[in-house]
């Protein structure tokens, strides 16, 4: 699945609620969910970082649709193929 077919799935799915919820309690809920995920990486659980790595993939899709923007636009410009600092591929930062 592309990240627009998987943006659009959220859409499809939870836009309305996204919508009564706003952009700020949205915002508080994928934090959360950041918080769980850096919870499962400290503690070692692999399979509940997987989980809560999807959950805040899912969480900032929301948030997107609610802010109208398409991530997957927002990634090519942000990480082109190439380090924007030094040019290369792969980076050759120090």
């Amino acid at each position: 699945m592309r990240i627009r077919e998987f943006q659009k799935l959220m859409k499809e799915l939870y836009f309305e609620n996204d919508s009564k919820r706003g952009v700020e309690k949205t915002m508080l809920w994928l934090i959360e969910e950041v918080g769980e995920l850096a919870s499962a990486v400290k503690d070692g659980d692999k399979d509940r970082a997987r989980e809560e790595l999807a959950d805040v993939i899912a969480w900032s899709a929301s948030l997107a649709n609610l802010l109208g923007i398409e991530i997957e636009e927002a990634l090519k410009e942000k990480y082109p193929g190439f380090c924007k600092k030094c040019g290369s591929y792969p980076c050759r930062c120090s």
